[in-house]
């Protein structure tokens, strides 16, 4: 019984995960050197998130290379390994 609640559990979790909206957000700075860009988003609601401007890091950094500096996109972040991190991006 413990095994199907925990199996339960963890299918949550991953359901939620999968159930992140994207967000509106404008490209403020590219460090592809550090795998990270910086961006004014509106609400991420999957973390809770108010709108802001901060650093995330990229899941793949070939995501950058597509950016510029200004650029509308939209965008899903997740908590990875204690980090936010996003998992897609594109340009509006």
């Amino acid at each position: 019984m413990k095994k199907l609640l925990t199996a339960s559990a963890l299918a949550g979790l991953l359901a939620g995960t999968a159930l992140a909206q994207p967000t509106d957000g404008e490209v403020r700075k590219i460090d592809k050197a550090q795998s990270k860009v910086t961006l004014k988003h509106g609400e991420i609601k999957n973390l809770e998130m108010p709108p802001m401007t901060m650093v995330f890091r990229v899941k793949d950094p070939k995501m950058l290379d597509a950016l510029t500096v200004g650029d509308k996109v939209q965008f899903s972040v997740e908590k990875i390994d204690g980090q936010y991190t996003v998992t897609t991006i594109s340009k509006q």
